[in-house]
């Protein structure tokens, strides 16, 4: 871990020119791990064993709260379902996991009718004793999170604090359970255990496993590891973060590797989206012709990463 990026997030109310760190980190490699962020410890744990039961459970358990029909973007997602590198247009295997997804926790009441049939869909949620409400306090506390590290990211680009306040009064994030399953010897070309891609939103926070190997990110022509330390997340920024900066931040290609021979890995994924109509444009004003709205964004995607 020496040599990757980190911030220690407990540091900015205090010293809010840290943020001047994360501008940097932002500008060359777009991935940093983050401690001092101060989630409780039982929150991670409860979601964390939460999830492991679910993977646990047999196919056909797990089937029951599988996406109804195509385009349906919560529940259960099993194997050979998913193909990430399809999103930067490349056609590939599917990629080795299986995930449980959800959504928003709350619906606003002048929501969009295609917000509402897309990311304010139901989640599916399993027959597990205790997952729900483990699964609703970890979503709560990264929905937290994620607003005080929007608040650093505008301050290190020299904005006040609550700058991306009206962006994200009503975010449409997502939040995601990754099991990946133990790899044997060999896999089939250009399959991973997640095809290189760039996530989305404004920023992912991932809590991987410890000490598993296999997540790398793009720097230059190579492949670099992302330690996993315990007690720490992984923060990246998304697409619209890079849209909003004029790609002076870096949405970073990453994957996940199919090494041979590794024991299974999990993972929770919290995508952070700015509310379905905040339109995504540079904050330099004198730069015209880009903007997109961040549902719709989503929408399109989500849909070109099926198989």
């Amino acid at each position: 871990m020496t040599d990757f990026p980190s911030y220690d997030l407990s540091r900015f109310a205090a010293d809010p020119a840290s943020a001047a760190e994360v501008d940097a980190i932002c500008r060359d490699t777009g991935f940093l791990v983050l401690t001092g962020h101060g989630v409780p410890q039982a929150v991670i744990d409860n979601v964390w064993t939460a999830a492991q039961d679910f993977f646990a459970l047999d196919a056909a358990t797990k089937a029951r709260v599988s996406a109804p029909h195509p385009g349906y973007p919560y529940g259960w997602f099993g194997p050979n379902t998913e193909a990430l590198a399809k999103s930067k247009g490349h056609d590939t295997p599917p990629d080795l996991k299986e995930s449980f997804n959800g959504g928003p926790l709350r619906v606003p009441a002048d929501a969009n009718p295609d917000a509402l049939k897309f990311c304010y869909q139901s989640t599916l949620w399993p027959d597990l004793p205790g997952f729900r409400p483990a699964w609703e306090a970890y979503y709560a506390e990264m929905e937290r999170l994620a607003a005080r590290i929007m608040q650093v990211f505008a301050v290190a680009l020299g904005r006040d604090a609550d700058f991306f306040a009206p962006y994200i009064g009503n975010p449409i994030s997502a939040l995601r359970a990754l099991h990946y399953h133990a790899t044997g010897p060999s896999a089939e070309k250009d399959q991973q255990r997640a095809g290189a891609h760039t996530d989305y939103g404004s920023l992912t926070i991932l809590l991987p496993q410890p000490d598993r190997r296999g997540l790398q990110v793009q720097q230059g022509d190579t492949w670099v590891d992302v330690p996993t330390p315990p007690g720490a997340f992984v923060i990246n920024i998304g697409d619209l973060m890079a849209l909003w900066t004029n790609d002076r931040w870096v949405s970073t290609l990453h994957r996940v590797l199919a090494i041979p021979d590794q024991p299974a890995r999990q993972s929770l994924a919290f995508f952070h989206q700015p509310d379905w109509d905040a339109e995504i444009a540079p904050l330099d004003e004198s730069i015209r012709g880009r903007m997109v709205r961040s549902g719709p964004y989503l929408m399109e995607k989500f849909k070109a990463t099926g198989t």
